[in-house]
């Protein structure tokens, strides 16, 4: 079976096993009452949703593992993308875990969750630097060669998952937001594998890619379910290891510039508020100004799915 086809394969055993998964999890999670509490200074259209039930990336890390496993034969790389979805899912799960069910709304301080992702994102620099035949140089879009950043490689590559990790966090705010945009970008990743990397990172991607697809039939608005801090440092997590896996840890702020736009505009408020008092943007992340401004989450939704795609395009570009 050819690169191509055997990642449609996964694509359509992720997506199959996660409309599956969604019927079973979805009542349990609502048994549990494990649900969603929507923010008062938000949107004022978001509170129908208070209650709706959360973690459910539980479902996708599960779809993404038990297709990987069933699918292709295991390899180094596999595994450490594996490792790296799983890992973040879990600092996600226990994060959703202390505000959901124990009622602490902070759930894990800041230092705990960082304690956790430097960790996860130390592990996988070493791998890559010590595995790939590139050691520790990456590839630069645009100029087509790479560049080696010698013992600066570990610390930068750190950065770029850590950063990574929380800017998919920061998107997932929207019905089908962060699921959408991410399986765009793991459309990207599956079909640029085929040249940059073996068949390990192209099933990953594939899996993801259809995990998404089967979530948003249930988080598309409006929303059965929320995928959490659980799904969002798991998308997180594989996007970052998709990357850095294939020597494209540059690829990033191109390919998921939504992810990135999320991030500064957050930088941005914060930043502008504590030097002058004022909000550069009606409320950040990025999505809600949007909606603040008088558009429909779906519109916002949309808008943000087009330019992905648009960003993966010109991504490919890059790469040509």
């Amino acid at each position: 079976m050819g690169d191509v086809q055997h990642m449609i394969m996964t694509m359509i055993v992720s997506f199959v096993i996660t409309l599956i998964l969604g019927p079973i999890f979805i009542p349990m999670l609502q048994r549990l009452k494990f649900g969603q509490t929507v923010r008062d200074e938000g949107p004022k259209s978001h509170l129908v949703k208070n209650g709706t039930p959360t973690m459910g990336g539980i479902i996708m890390i599960l779809a993404i593992f038990l297709t990987c496993i069933t699918t292709a034969r295991i390899n180094n790389d596999m595994i450490f993308a594996l490792i790296s979805i799983i890992g973040f899912g879990f600092i996600g799960f226990v994060d959703d875990y202390i505000k959901v069910v124990l009622k602490r709304s902070l759930g894990l301080r800041a230092y705990q969750k960082l304690i956790g992702q430097f960790a996860l994102a130390t592990l996988l620099a070493i791998y890559q630097s010590k595995t790939s035949i590139l050691g520790t140089q990456v590839i630069v879009p645009f100029f087509k060669q790479t560049i080696d950043l010698g013992f600066l490689y570990i610390p930068f590559i750190v950065f770029v998952t850590v950063a990574t990790v929380n800017s998919v966090n920061l998107t997932d705010g929207l019905d089908g937001l962060a699921s959408g945009v991410t399986l765009i970008v793991g459309v990207f990743f599956a079909m640029i594998s085929i040249k940059y990397a073996g068949n390990g990172i192209g099933i990953v991607s594939s899996a993801l890619v259809g995990a998404c697809l089967g979530f948003l039939k249930f988080n598309a608005h409006p929303a059965k379910v929320f995928m959490g801090d659980t799904g969002s440092m798991a998308l997180g997590g594989a996007v970052a290891a998709a990357a850095i896996l294939m020597n494209l840890s540059l690829i990033i702020p191109i390919v998921g510039g939504i992810y990135f736009a999320e991030s500064l505009s957050v930088i941005i408020q914060v930043t502008s508020f504590k030097l002058t008092g004022k909000r550069v943007f009606k409320m950040s992340p990025l999505h809600h100004h949007f909606e603040l401004e008088g558009w429909h989450e779906t519109k916002v939704v949309m808008v943000f799915w087009a330019v992905s795609v648009i960003l993966s395009i010109i991504g490919f570009i890059s790469l040509a």
